[in-house]
């Protein structure tokens, strides 16, 4: 199946009409409900966002961002908070967060000095972003007619626009869904390029992407050649995206093999370092070099009920 044409608004992708503000008792959350894009008129888009307590811990002279698929914020919550109040990352983007906005738990990442943008449904998909700093200008989705998932959701932080993103599996080469996928990486490439071009704004996208980008991203690309994740398809539309004017910002500082964000539960993976590195931390060529580390806590992934990811991390420098 070929990819269908995707429908542009006249102006713009985003809707940028003033937002309408709806507040709740404890524990303090804003919601934010923009209007429907005109080429999906049957959804409006609720992101929820919240006032954090005065950052502490900030990294002196650094910036850290990380990217982490959760698979459940709800079931993994004290694991997240754990790892927020060891490491500090000062942006956090989350995927799979699987819970509706309203359950969303703003309370607890609140307590740990959080701000939080975040769109969800239950028990499927969901984005989020966390952040020291307040974050500004928050964005959901964008208009492909094909998949209305709740998968990526941005805001400024510092200057850049950060996205939280989760790309679709696309389940199988020979499925509808191998061809949707495909399509909404060229729709987030159109985007990307849309929001680069008035005046050059910095960019950090994080996420999932579902794919893996070179041999030296998985334990055996022997065996995963033409399997989902490692298709020349997903490759070739990642490498398009890239092109956009991106960068892999973790490849910069770490070049080797062998270093994985994905193992799956089954057939002792994990144990057995069957990996793939498909979360990734990329952004615009003049954030390059402020890039000073980048590392995967593959500790997380080592521990009781843990997520089938674990989170990746790069460092900034101010």
């Amino acid at each position: 199946m070929g990819r269908e044409p995707r429908p542009r608004g006249a102006d713009n992708l985003w809707n940028r009409e003033p937002l309408a503000v709806r507040s709740h008792v404890e524990p303090p959350v804003l919601g934010m409900r923009t209007q429907p894009f005109t080429c999906r008129p049957r959804h409006e888009y609720t992101r929820g966002v919240l006032p954090g307590r005065p950052a502490t811990g900030y990294h002196a002279g650094a910036m850290l961002l990380a990217t982490w698929n959760i698979n459940s914020i709800r079931a993994r919550i004290e694991l997240l908070s754990d790892w927020l109040e060891r490491r500090r990352p000062d942006v956090v983007c989350l995927q799979e967060t699987k819970v509706v906005d309203e359950l969303f738990p703003v309370g607890t990442l609140g307590q740990l000095g959080y701000h939080a943008a975040f769109v969800g449904e239950k028990s499927y998909n969901g984005v989020a972003i966390l952040s020291r700093e307040p974050l500004a200008d928050i964005r959901v989705g964008f208009p492909l007619p094909t998949n209305h998932d709740q998968r990526l959701i941005s805001g400024i932080i510092g200057g850049i626009r950060v996205y939280s993103a989760y790309f679709p599996n696309g389940r199988d080469p020979l499925s509808p869904h191998y061809e949707e996928k495909l399509a909404w990486i060229d729709g987030l490439g159109d985007l990307i390029v849309e929001e680069r071009a008035p005046n050059g704004n910095s960019i950090a996208l994080l996420g999932d992407f579902n794919v893996a980008p070179e041999p030296r991203d998985v334990y055996s690309p022997e065996e995963m050649e033409g399997h989902i994740h490692f298709t020349l398809g997903e490759r070739a539309a990642l490498k398009g995206l890239l092109d956009r004017g991106l960068v892999d910002a973790f490849r910069l500082r770490r070049t080797e093999s062998g270093l994985y964000s994905w193992w799956d539960y089954r057939a002792a993976a994990f144990r057995r370092n069957l990996g793939l590195r498909i979360d990734h931390v990329w952004a615009t060529p003049e954030l390059a070099p402020r890039v000073t580390d980048a590392f995967i806590d593959i500790d997380e992934r080592r521990k009781e009920h843990c997520s089938d990811h674990t989170p990746v991390v790069v460092e900034l420098a101010d």
